[in-house]
């Protein structure tokens, strides 16, 4: 497992071990020791995936302190455009964003620290999005901002978003809980 590139400070695209042969590949997509020598969050609390539509934009979801989590991000199947927002007061990125392509079959996956929003784009119908999270979903603290406010090219001007979605504050309206600790501090 190695880090690709920085999208944003802790955030960051991974290549993940992977074979392929003629049955085709195997992707191992945790290992808490590699995490953990890459100073990642190394604990898996719960893992689950969703199935979009092409076109449907999720997101820009966070979980709030103090069950705020970090989120290993991967796409199983078809094709996504992942975007991240930093939402960490003082932070040199704050309110800053990247995004990244994954595709099914590709053995990347993206590393969301705490203190930054995930959302994506499907590109493709049936597109198949994996999570790993760092603690449980509580829906008390789940939250987010509006996908169409963090300044971010979706590529799509008028994309399927859940009501829920189409509810979140924009960007500039949030109150962050997140508070930007450089890392050893």
């Amino acid at each position: 497992m190695r880090i690709v590139r920085t999208l944003l400070p802790g955030c960051h695209l991974l290549d993940l071990p992977n074979s392929r042969d003629a049955r085709g590949t195997f992707v191992k997509t945790f290992h808490s020791a590699a995490f953990a020598a890459l100073g990642l969050e190394s604990v898996v609390a719960e893992c689950f995936y969703s199935v979009s539509e092409r076109d449907v934009v999720r997101g820009l979801h966070f979980q709030a302190p103090p069950t705020d989590h970090a989120k290993l991000v991967y796409c199983l199947s078809g094709r996504m455009l992942d975007a991240v927002v930093d939402l960490r007061v003082g932070s040199p990125t704050y309110g800053g964003h990247a995004c990244a392509p994954l595709a099914g079959g590709g053995a990347q996956a993206v590393y969301v620290p705490r203190g930054v929003a995930h959302g994506f784009r499907a590109l493709e119908a049936g597109t198949i999005v994996a999570y790993q999270t760092s603690t449980v979903h509580a829906p008390d603290h789940d939250s987010g901002v509006r996908w169409d406010s963090a300044g971010i090219d979706w590529g799509v001007t008028s994309p399927l978003v859940s009501e829920r979605d189409a509810r979140l504050v924009p960007l500039s309206d949030l109150e962050s809980p997140f508070v930007w600790r450089p890392a050893g501090s």
